[in-house]
């Protein structure tokens, strides 16, 4: 379905996966590289790339909702864990346009209507604390370092 902004939200499709990860790839080196160690850096890669994620996917155990411009990805968003924000990403170029606020509105409805959740919790990185407590989430504690990766834990009640 086309949103009020012009691109399309929906699912990801498993013929997606490698551009939606190289999008997420491009945009976590481009706003949050610089703010992680090397081990950070390549922990992260590891967690995009050794393959569990991607058969967690494909086994309906990681969803991954989408948004695209005529068909290219500009957005994705991910949950594990039951009611954990994985990833939350959005192309440089459609930055402050409200496809990362789409992207996690959709995943609330879904995680409150189809999940039966009453929260999502999310491991924010330094980059986006402000953009999560504009959405309505808490911030849970200080931030932390884990594997070499900057965190601020947030929840969201619905």
């Amino acid at each position: 379905m086309k949103d009020d902004y012009g691109f399309e939200l929906r699912w990801a499709r498993e013929s997606e996966w490698a551009a939606a990860m190289g999008m997420v790839w491009r945009t976590f080196l481009k706003f949050e590289g610089n703010d992680y160690t090397e081990e950070g850096i390549q922990n992260f890669y590891e967690f995009l790339t050794d393959g569990r994620l991607y058969m967690s996917f494909l086994k309906g155990e990681y969803p991954m909702m989408v948004a695209l411009d005529n068909g290219r990805i500009i957005g994705v968003g991910t949950i594990r864990n039951q009611n954990r924000l994985s990833l939350l990403f959005v192309e440089e170029a459609y930055h402050h346009m409200g496809v990362g606020s789409a992207i996690l509105c959709g995943l609330c409805a879904y995680l409150k209507t189809e999940a039966g959740e009453d929260s999502m919790w999310v491991m924010a990185a330094p980059y986006a604390v402000e953009f999560y407590r504009k959405l309505g989430f808490s911030q849970d504690g200080p931030e932390q370092e884990v594997g070499g990766i900057r965190v601020t834990m947030m929840e969201k009640a619905f």
